[in-house]
């Protein structure tokens, strides 16, 4: 029996996932130590609930796209809006050779999926996917992408498998970053601090507390931003300000929508929340360089979240688990290698080329972080590391802004010219 829900339900349904979602990650340690998203929480167990109705009774369960694709969008345009690029002055020279380090590793990660999905018998495109869709990507990255593979490429299965993978990066990023900034330092002879460093100043980082000594100036040109990697932050926001939020959202989207329509088969197409993504960029550095414009950043970053945890809230709803039977065993093998070159590549790429020092051997497990997880992964490896042996306010100030929004940009684009190449 088939069961379609239109959009009041199934945003009732999303809410209740995300509900659900909250209260299993307050409760469930393992959940909270793994930074596991609320949404992805409570959407894996909706998820095994609908497999079981399924399995047990036949139904099927439809729910109402255009609000799932809207959320997206949104989320995608909330990015855009965010990447203010006169932030590059704060971080310098090493946001940019990081950037550039981490660009690098998205096209390895993507080549590394596509060989071993290939050599597996399995289709090329679903290597993009145990690739920097999910894995650099996270679940947003993943649920937008996994629509855009079933739709215009056929892949079946795309969806679930990236939800699926990223929930693996997940755990993985989270497990192996602090190993390898440990042995990265052991081996620059770094002690552990002593109990009670006595530190003059503390601040906030993605929601735990990092000490930092009064004579680090260089972090202070991006303190009190709020950015996507500490979603439970209270924001102060007014309604006047909102509706001029939503009005740079409406204009990223419209800016999306008629790109897609214009770029239809010709050799500039991209999935329409690329588009979103790139409109936002436009829209705020076009505003902020050329008008002055202050951009109201807690209201991009609410609506940005809010519009995240709905999207996969119903994208896990529409998960259809018995697609991923037949390639469980491939897609292991696949994501234990992954594993392996993350290690190796923060160990002697990351490390290296970011100053072979301690504050390199931290942007190593950030970047472990988000390189298989996501940003709010990176900031609890960093943190890890820190209140170990001392500050690193050079990893925090960097980590935030490249894993927050330029890797998005740089993954879709990378994505972009992967999808297009002949033998996909």
């Amino acid at each position: 029996m088939e069961i379609t829900l239109n959009g009041y339900y199934t945003l009732i349904l999303a809410t209740l996932v995300l509900l659900m979602g909250r209260f299993l990650v307050k409760k469930i340690k393992f959940l909270e130590d793994f930074n596991i998203p609320e949404p992805v929480a409570g959407g894996l167990v909706a998820a095994i609930i609908v497999y079981g109705l399924n399995l047990m009774w036949g139904y099927s369960f439809n729910f109402h796209q255009d609000l799932q694709t809207a959320c997206m969008l949104m989320f995608f345009a909330s990015i855009g809006l965010s990447a203010d690029f006169g932030r590059l002055k704060a971080g310098g020279t090493p946001l940019i050779v990081f950037t550039l380090v981490v660009s690098s590793f998205i096209i390895v990660q993507n080549v590394a999926g596509v060989a071993l999905a290939s050599a597996l018998g399995l289709d090329p495109l679903l290597g993009l996917v145990t690739g920097s869709i999910a894995l650099t990507g996270g679940h947003g990255t993943a649920g937008a992408w996994g629509i855009t593979l079933e739709e215009q490429y056929g892949v079946v299965g795309a969806t679930t498998l990236g939800i699926a993978v990223a929930t693996y990066g997940l755990v993985a990023g989270g497990i192996v970053g602090g190993p390898v900034a440990r042995r990265l330092i052991n081996n620059l002879g770094v002690k552990p601090a002593p109990e009670n460093p006595n530190p003059t100043r503390v601040e906030k980082v993605a929601g735990k507390q990092s000490l930092y000594s009064t004579k680090h100036k260089e972090e202070d040109a991006f303190d009190n931003k709020e950015i996507f990697e500490k979603p439970d932050n209270i924001r102060l926001i007014t309604a006047s300000s909102s509706i001029e939020t939503f009005a740079l959202f409406a204009a990223a989207l419209a800016f999306a929508d008629v790109m897609t329509i214009v770029g239809k088969d010709t050799w500039f197409e991209l999935p329409t929340f690329v588009w979103a993504l790139a409109g936002g960029v436009i829209i705020r550095n076009v505003l902020t360089m050329v008008f002055d414009f202050d951009m109201f950043d807690r209201a991009i970053d609410v609506i940005g979240n809010a519009s995240l945890s709905l999207f996969l809230a119903m994208a896990l709803l529409s998960l259809k688990l018995w697609q991923l039977a037949d390639l469980a065993g491939p897609v292991l093998i696949i994501l234990l290698v992954q594993t392996l070159v993350m290690i190796g590549y923060a160990y002697f790429v990351t490390s290296k080329i970011m100053g072979k020092d301690y504050d390199a051997a931290v942007l190593a497990a950030g970047h472990c972080g988000f390189g298989m997880g996501a940003t709010p992964t990176a900031i609890a490896n960093m943190q890890a590391v820190t209140d170990r042996y001392m500050p690193s306010p050079k990893a925090f100030l960097i980590v935030p802004m490249v894993g927050a929004f330029f890797v998005d940009i740089v993954n879709a684009t990378v994505l972009q010219i992967f999808t297009k190449l002949p033998f996909m």
